[in-house]
Formats: structure tokens, sequence, C-alpha cells
């Protein structure tokens, strides 16, 4: 892996394990507790419905009571039911009546609708407010039955002006002479749905009540558990919450024997949960998105001076003389270090300068040494030459032969340096022909052109004669002849063509890379290696040294060089 991606991996790592951790942890805790705060929530509301419907039935059984025959009320019900063909008294026991209820349901603001129902007549009296065209006890829904009272509800309300839900209940008066007179009694206005409304849940809740069988008596949610319909069926759970149909229950029992049941949707339900797990996750999000940020700031900080090292070692591997570039990074370690790099550029770049000019210098002194290497043989044999002609032919030949001699001396051994012209190194080459031809008295055909331009060109010393005496001394016959063409266009060309035996590839490579001077040959002494050498130290690659010989036709050596200044041995 890059570093890269190591440095992200690591600060994902570094960030989202531990979030997670701590996420999962915390999700556990909160949703537990959210689990509780919901469910104790829900419960405490389901206790003070279900406390104020107790109440409120309570009430019920309380005014029924006062209203029955045990109370005053139901008494002077009595004396206007009995026969009399007394008008007035009549008149005088219905006032009563009603000025008696009247007091007692405005005694009581929990008490709506309120009425003797007579059941085999079908006809109601005494009410307290309109009823509706038909009215029908057996009809509604009972919830529980108690000691000769039926309790209904919630149901709508049989005022003819009120269409709330009531609970009510229905009680036998027990009058001596009369068993179908029942007294009617609703709960007072909106009191019920105010007890099944509160909510602070904001109307997520809505409410069940059961019969003493767990039949459905109310449904607040017909779409999903209808009236009529056993709650006990929707669940086998026997606990008092769980699960039904995409709701979560809570359910409370009455001691009266009846049940009230608060349900929630799930996505209700976990509506305050989702809403703080969607905070963790946009949280989660934010750090994430900051521990990516961090990671490309330190990868931005690691990575820009690895980038710049890189840089600067490429440059070095290209060319190791460059300098350091001094680049700066803002940090300061990596600044240290950049300077560090850059100093040991500079002493690598010295090295090398120092190296390459140890180089040149022991180079030059290797063709210093070469140049004085005159084969002693070379003068000894010469001198003899000397000698015998001056006994044998006469002043003419010994002049001549120690002229040439004196000029490819001072040539050789002069102090004119070791650069020398293109003229001068083929005059001297004319000198050493003339030696060669005296002392081995044989005739050869040495034809040499050069072109005007080409005579004044600074060349190395002794380029030529090495050249000459290699076709010399491998084969040249009487009848041979030597063909030396110097031109020039932008390099120097120097052409030096013979039609001797020839040489075979292993003699070439023997000549171009033999060290040891051929003492054991007339001579100067200087052969192949020598020039081959001496381009090399003079123009690097940019001399060129090619010999094509064959056996028994002749040898053909091409030496193209760049020309240059006075300042060829530098």
């Amino acid at each position: 892996m890059t570093l890269k991606k190591r440095i992200f991996l690591l600060f994902f790592l570094s960030a989202f394990i531990p979030f997670i951790s701590i996420f999962a942890i915390s999700y556990y805790t909160i949703d537990s507790i959210f689990a509780n705060k919901i469910d104790d929530g829900i419960r405490s509301n389901l206790q003070q419905v279900t406390s104020s419907l107790e109440n409120s039935i309570t009430n019920l059984n309380h005014v029924t009571q006062q209203l029955s025959y045990r109370g005053t009320i139901g008494k002077k019900l009595d004396q206007f039911l009995k026969p009399s063909s007394d008008i007035f008294l009549l008149m005088e026991a219905r006032d009563e009546l009603k000025s008696e209820l009247s007091v007692v349901t405005f005694t009581n603001p929990n008490i709506g609708l309120t009425l003797y129902y007579f059941q085999k007549d079908g006809t109601t009296q005494f009410g307290n407010f309109p009823i509706k065209d038909r009215f029908s006890p057996e009809s509604l829904p009972v919830l529980f039955q108690t000691y000769g009272i039926k309790y209904y509800g919630p149901h709508i309300s049989m005022n003819r002006f009120d269409d709330q839900l009531v609970l009510s209940a229905l009680r036998r008066v027990q009058l001596p002479d009369r068993d179908d007179v029942y007294i009617y009694v609703e709960s007072g206005f909106r009191l019920t749905q105010d007890n099944l409304g509160y909510s602070q849940y904001n109307g997520a809740l809505s409410h069940l009540i059961l019969d003493g069988e767990g039949n459905i008596v109310y449904s607040e949610i017909p779409e999903a558990m209808k009236v009529g319909e056993n709650f006990s069926s929707l669940t086998a759970d026997p606990a008092k919450d769980g699960i039904s149909r995409g709701y979560h229950w809570f359910k409370e029992d009455s001691s009266q024997k009846w049940s009230v049941v608060s349900v929630i949707s799930q996505a209700q339900y976990q509506q305050e949960k989702n809403q703080w797990l969607l905070q963790i996750l946009l949280v989660a999000l934010f750090f994430l998105g900051f521990t990516v940020f961090l990671a490309w700031l330190l990868w931005k900080m690691v990575y820009k001076p690895l980038g710049l090292f890189h840089s600067e070692i490429n440059g070095m591997s290209k060319n190791p003389q460059t300098t350091g570039s001094r680049a700066r990074t803002q940090i300061p370690e990596f600044d240290f270090l950049l300077g560090e790099f850059s100093n040991m550029q500079h002493q690598i770049g010295d090295l090398f300068k120092e190296v390459q000019q140890k180089e040149k210098i022991r180079a030059d002194l290797e063709v210093e040494k070469l140049l004085y290497q005159i084969n002693p043989h070379f003068l000894m044999n010469t001198l003899d030459t000397v000698h015998w002609l001056a006994v044998m032919n006469g002043q003419g030949e010994i002049d001549k032969l120690v002229q040439s001699l004196n000029k490819l001396l001072y040539y050789n051994l002069g102090k004119l340096g070791q650069v020398s012209t293109m003229e001068e190194e083929i005059d001297a080459l004319r000198q050493y022909l003339i030696l060669q031809q005296i002392r081995y008295d044989f005739e050869f055909d040495v034809r040499i052109t050069a072109d005007e331009q080409v005579l004044q060109i600074p060349v190395p010393r002794f380029i030529l004669q090495p050249l000459v005496e290699n076709s010399l001394y491998h084969g040249l016959s009487d009848e041979g002849f030597i063909q030396i063409e110097v031109t020039c266009n932008t390099t120097l060309n120097i052409m030096i063509q013979d039609n001797g035996a020839g040489m075979s590839e292993e003699t070439i490579h023997k000549l171009l890379n033999n060290r040891v001077a051929e003492q054991q040959k007339v001579g100067m002494g200087i052969g192949l290696n020598y020039v081959h050498r001496m381009l090399k130290s003079q123009y690097g690659d940019q001399a060129q040294l090619v010999i094509e010989s064959e056996l028994g036709t002749g040898t053909s050596i091409l030496l193209i060089l760049p020309i240059k200044g006075e300042d060829i041995s530098a």
C-alpha cells in the first residue's frame, strides 16, 4: 500500500473504530433510556385515563344512587307515579321532582343528560336536556354490569344538542309497584373525550376500551382494531404490553373489570429514537469528514516533502553534478533534511569534479609518458645508420637523414605542448616517412592531400604517425601505397588507406586495447592504443576511430574529430 492509502486507512480506523464503539454503546444505552422513557410516559398516561374513567363511572354510580328509590328523589317519583285524582297534588309532585333533579345535576357539573326511562312504554320523563328521537339504551355498548347497574360507553350522547363521547349508567329505580323504571345518567360535557384525548404525545396515542371479556367496545383506530373484536385474539401474550398489527400497545386493567389499552404506531413509537439516531449519524458524518480532512492535510504535509525528495533524487541521478534547488516545505524537520540533502549534492558534485580532474590529469600524464617513451632501439639503429652512411656514402645523405631526425625529435621532445596544428602534424609525418624510407631502403608511395582550411585546425600531437606506422608494419610492399586525405565540413575527417596485407579483427582489437608498448618493433613505439586513448581523453565520445581491414586487400582507417579551438587540451 502507498503511504497515502496507509495514512487514510490509519486515520479512518483510528476515528471510525472508537466512534463505532461509542456509538454502539450509546445507542443501546440511549435506546434503553428512550424505551423506558416512552413506555413510562405511555403507562403514566394510561393510568391517568383509566383513573379518570373510573372517577367518571364512580360519579355516575353516586348520582344514580341519589335518583333511585332509596334516595329522596326516588320516593318522590314513586308518589308522582301513584294514581291520584288530585291534579294539583300531581303537579306539585312533578315540580318538586324537577326541582330536585335540577339541584342534583347542578351540584354535579360532571353529569350530563339525566332522565327516567320507562322500559315498558319506551318513554322518558324529567330529562334535563332534550333527547334524540329514538332513545334505546339497549343499543348502547355495555362496558360492564354490576349490582343491577349497567355502564355503557364510550358512546355518542343521547342529548339532542350534544354529539360528544360520554359514559352512561342505567340503574333500576326499584319502585315498590313498578320494576320497569330506570334512571339514565350520562357523564358531563366532553368529559369522556377529554379523558381519552389527554396525551403528551400530541395525539399520537390512541385508545381502546375493553369490556370484562376483552371485547373492544370503543376504538379510536377502527381501521386496525374494530369494535366488537376480541382484543385477546390479537396477541397470545398475556402481558400488559406488546406489538400487534404494527402497533405498540399497553394495557391497564380497572378494578371494575374493564380495561383501557393505549396504542401507538411503531413509526411514531420509534420517531424520537430515530430523530436521535439521525442526529448521531449527522455527527458521525461530520467527524468522519473531519477525519478525512485531517488525513488529507497529513498526507499533504508528508507527501509534498517526499515529492520534493523524489524530484531532487531524480535530478541528481540524471546529473550527479547538479546542485540542490533549496526548496522549502515550511516544515522544519523536512527543511533540515532537504538542506542536508542539498549539502550532500554539493559534496557529491565536488567529488565528481575532483575525480574528473584527477582522471584527466592521470590521462594527461599517461599521454605525456607515452610522448616521451621513444623507442631506444629506434635511436640506436638510426645513429648506426648515420654512421654507416657517413662511411659508405658521403655527406649528402647523412645531412638529409640527420635533418629529418632532428625535426622529428624536436617535434616529439620539444616544448611545444600537446596541442599542435594539422599542418605541423603533416610535416612531422613527412619527416618520419623520410627516415623510414632511408632506413629500410624500399620505395612506397605516400600520397597526402589536405584542404587548405584544415591546416590550422588544432589537433593532439602524434595522431597521424601511429596510423601510418600501422600501415608500414602490416604487410606494405615496395609497390605499396598509403593514401592520406584530410577534409573538413562540420567535423575534421582523416582517411588513411593502404594496399597492404590487412589485419584480422583480433589483431585490430589487440592494437586498440594493448597498453604495453611494442618495444621490439622499430619506429617511434607509439601505437594505435595511444591514439585511441588520446581521443577518449581529449574528445570523450565526440571523436570516432573506425578501422576496416581485409586480409590480402588492405586497411582503411577513418578518424573523425570535432572541430575545437585552442582549448582542446583543457
